[in-house]
């Protein structure tokens, strides 16, 4: 069974009197521990599509299961567990506190989804989420202390600290120079090897070719659905 199942997806914006169609009857199936590429221009819908996937936003009309889940007309609360607990976002403006360490930020969800959690065990977790983006020896700087690469891993260790089984990035790279670009790029194949499941979204063919498979979106519909040659990626 796929991890996400889409049938027939739309989504129709309503302005008033007039109608606005974004996505057009999307169907795709996303297996666990695949690395897809959602690729498109601006305005092609990848980005309506991921928040209907990340359970940010709803279909029109159509069917998303997760894990065999029907989620498009689920309850809010359920939506929101499933969005807690099971998915982790990475956006392209890193989205941490200014004035919280990297530790701080890291282990912020945690306040969310992990009551149960002592202090010590959610420190815990989180050094180990730092340790694993390579920023082990930067716990206790602030994001003004961070390079833009070093504050998208901060942004990525907070969005592995609830163990999710799919981890979503949307246009990951968009504040960052080529180098460190191919550095966060490099780490999103390296959790992908341990059985992370990632959806990225972008625009950027360059970007789109260190995903294993690679799904172009245009006008709302799927062009095109490839693999990215044998073993898949850069």
């Amino acid at each position: 069974m796929p991890l996400i199942e889409l049938r027939n997806i739309t989504k129709t914006y309503f302005l008033g009197e007039m109608d606005v169609p974004v996505l057009k009857g999307i169907t795709l199936d996303i297996d666990k521990g695949d690395y897809v590429a959602l690729m498109g221009a601006s305005g092609s819908g990848k980005s309506t599509l991921m928040n209907i996937l990340g359970c940010l936003d709803r279909q029109t009309a159509g069917d998303y299961f997760f894990e065999g889940e029907e989620l498009g007309r689920a309850s809010g609360d359920r939506r929101a567990v499933v969005r807690n607990r099971k998915i982790g976002f990475v956006f392209q403006s890193f989205n941490l506190l200014p004035r919280t360490s990297a530790l701080e930020n890291v282990i912020m969800p945690l306040s969310y989804t992990a009551g149960d959690l002592s202090a010590k065990e959610c420190r815990k977790r989180g050094l180990a989420a730092l340790e694993k983006v390579g920023l082990a020896d930067r716990v206790g700087h602030y994001p003004s202390q961070l390079s833009g690469g070093q504050q998208q891993r901060v942004a990525i260790a907070r969005a592995l600290i609830n163990h999710p089984p799919v981890l979503f990035a949307d246009e990951p790279t968009g504040n960052l120079d080529s180098h460190t670009s191919e550095e966060v790029m490099a780490m999103f194949g390296s959790l992908n090897a341990q059985g992370i499941t990632v959806i990225l979204v972008t625009h950027s063919l360059e970007i789109a070719a260190f995903a294993r498979r690679v799904v172009r979106i245009s006008d709302g519909e799927i062009k095109e659905d490839y693999l990215n040659g044998k073993e898949g990626g850069k």
